[in-house]
């Protein structure tokens, strides 16, 4: 292997790690997740230009598949959100990688299965959504002081005190669509955010309010033959005074909890 690539790997190494580590929550199992990654990448060969998205696909497919493999061992729940394991080589094909999106959003979703409820609405309110810490504390109920220890903890627990993993903007597919809202979505609704639709801007869209009925955030869905195909997780809200009249509860947008998953 020429030295070119080695240095390339060791460039892209921080990276694997954070997205090892989301997985795993161990900074051992991490490193061998990564060493692994290495091995296998003197032995490919990506397409020119795709090497990132190649070795973040390898590295969060080795890292689900040793974590599938502890769970199973200590005979606990594989998980609602751990994908397939794949036969063979995961890049026996090195033509068609992976989007790096996919990876980040992999490993995101199994790092919410270690969380409490709690702790979920926290990182989805703080890393996916980027909100300030005064909108933290005013939608979990607690004071600044308390806010930014959990934040705190929760960065630590799902980057291992790294620089956090930034989420896609943007969520394609209508399966991955669904996992994602499903992960995010009912932690939310149990401190309080409500979830309303918007029908006063021309694309779908749906209001995210704290319980004294601040906007937090705003997702706008792109709807394919009837189902969310899309969704724009970064969207402001675009009209932010726009105060509709509040629905009953049972007509808001609804998205249960994949199964195994309870409130404690």
């Amino acid at each position: 292997m020429t030295v070119g690539r080695a240095e390339e790997f060791e460039e892209l190494r921080p990276l694997l790690l954070c997205l090892a580590h989301r997985i795993l929550g161990s900074a051992r199992g991490a490193q061998d997740a990564v060493q692994e990654t290495w091995l296998r990448w003197q032995t490919c060969a990506p397409r020119p230009g795709q090497s990132r998205a190649f070795l973040a696909a390898a590295v969060t497919r080795i890292a689900a598949e040793a974590l599938r493999t502890a769970r199973i061992q200590r005979g606990d729940p594989v998980g609602p959100w751990l994908p397939e394991p794949l036969p063979g080589d995961p890049h026996r094909d090195p033509e068609e990688p992976a989007e790096l999106a996919e990876s980040l959003v992999t490993a995101t979703l199994l790092a919410l299965e270690r969380l409490s409820p709690l702790e979920r609405a926290v990182l989805v309110l703080r890393e996916v959504f980027g909100c300030a810490l005064p909108q933290v504390t005013s939608a979990v109920g607690c004071s600044e002081a308390a806010g930014r220890q959990l934040a705190a903890a929760v960065r630590l627990a799902s980057d291992g005190g790294g620089t956090a993993l930034p989420w896609p903007a943007r969520i394609t597919g209508a399966a991955t669509v669904a996992r994602v809202l499903t992960a995010i979505i009912p932690p939310l609704v149990r401190i309080g955010v409500t979830v309303e639709q918007n029908h006063a801007v021309d694309r779908p869209e749906v209001i995210l309010r704290d319980r004294n009925g601040r906007v937090l955030h705003a997702l706008e869905l792109g709807i394919l033959d009837g189902r969310i195909h899309t969704v724009h997780l970064a969207a402001a809200a675009r009209t932010t005074s726009w105060t509709p009249p509040r629905p009953p509860r049972h007509d808001s947008p609804h998205f249960d909890d994949p199964p195994g998953h309870d409130d404690d």
